[in-house]
């Protein structure tokens, strides 16, 4: 499963924006590589921001243009006050960056891992959506049910009701991480990745989660706790491919066969069987190579009928 060795470290970006979702909540992009080259807009997930993206963005950036950007309360976006979090401010924040960064019917491939991927669910009927994905990648994920299913705590398999409370908690809890230490390493590593991923990811993982503030963290785990976004999947009509680790304890893969069988149009079902939640960390070349097939297979096709392409 390891792939070739690559720095964690993202590249420069060729530009950096500053914009503002519907509420105000200034967010921060940044686009890389060729301007004219064809674009993937990369959504992260809880606990992370835009360095999550570089070991698969390092590898896309030579050939496509990639718009990468920090959900509200995560990196170098702002923190919303406690009334600006839920799936409609991702939804109101995807759209605000595809505004700035991708131009009306310009084809461009929508990926999103974990709670990235639940923010293009909780998109799908958007306008600036259906206008811009020629397709789409989903990336380990769930659309509902995540407390239930998740096999963090010891037990949980065998007692739902009572997993889904602990994990409540641990979802919830506005606590600091503590200081960075073997034990909480350890920990982040068999909650988010699987026993035998790159011990380099590993700490490049644990030091992205340490840096997300407690009190977003704990506001964004309170909404995945009641997420349900059965409907929004069904709605997100183009053609999107799902992706899974086998060895996933947060969003395990029975969540990407319920994904697939709701999406419209459902290309494929890609399971890495070695791989834990953080797939774009354990497997950056499968990743990569899933979003450069389908940016080549529908994007191209799509700027063909778009020869005048603007850019952004």
């Amino acid at each position: 499963m390891h792939s070739r060795p690559v720095s964690p470290a993202p590249s420069a970006p060729r530009r950096e924006l500053t914009l503002r979702s519907a509420d105000g909540t200034r967010l921060h992009a940044e686009i890389h590589g060729p301007d004219r080259a064809p674009t993937i807009v990369l959504s992260h997930g809880w606990t992370c921001s835009i360095p999550f993206w570089a070991p698969v963005a390092t590898r896309l950036t030579p050939t496509h243009r990639v718009v990468v950007y920090d959900q509200r309360g995560h990196g170098r976006s702002a923190r919303p006050d406690r009334h600006g979090y839920g799936v409609s401010a991702l939804a109101d924040d995807l759209c605000a960056v595809l505004r700035a960064t991708v131009p009306a019917t310009t084809p461009a491939l929508l990926a999103g891992h974990s709670m990235g991927a639940m923010t293009l669910m909780a998109a799908a009927d958007r306008p600036e959506v259906r206008q811009r994905a020629a397709a789409a990648a989903l990336i380990s994920t769930g659309c509902c049910d995540l407390l239930a299913t998740a096999r963090i705590l010891p037990g949980a398999a065998h007692s739902p009701r009572l997993g889904a409370l602990g994990h409540r908690l641990l979802l919830g809890a506005p606590l600091p991480l503590g200081p960075k230490s073997p034990l909480t390493r350890a920990a982040l590593h068999y909650v988010t990745m699987a026993p035998d991923a790159d011990p380099r990811m590993v700490d490049f993982c644990a030091r992205l989660i340490h840096t997300c503030p407690p009190l977003p963290r704990a506001h964004w785990g309170r909404v995945l706790a009641r997420l349900d976004l059965r409907t929004e999947v069904r709605s997100l009509s183009c053609p999107t491919t799902v992706v899974a680790g086998g060895r996933d304890r947060l969003t395990p893969i029975a969540h990407a066969h319920r994904i697939a069988d709701a999406l419209p149009h459902c290309e494929d079902l890609v399971e890495i069987p070695r791989a834990g939640h953080m797939t774009p960390l354990e497997a950056p070349d499968t990743i990569a190579a899933v979003l450069a097939d389908l940016a080549a297979r529908h994007l191209t096709a799509a700027e063909k009928k778009e020869p005048t392409r603007q850019t952004a």
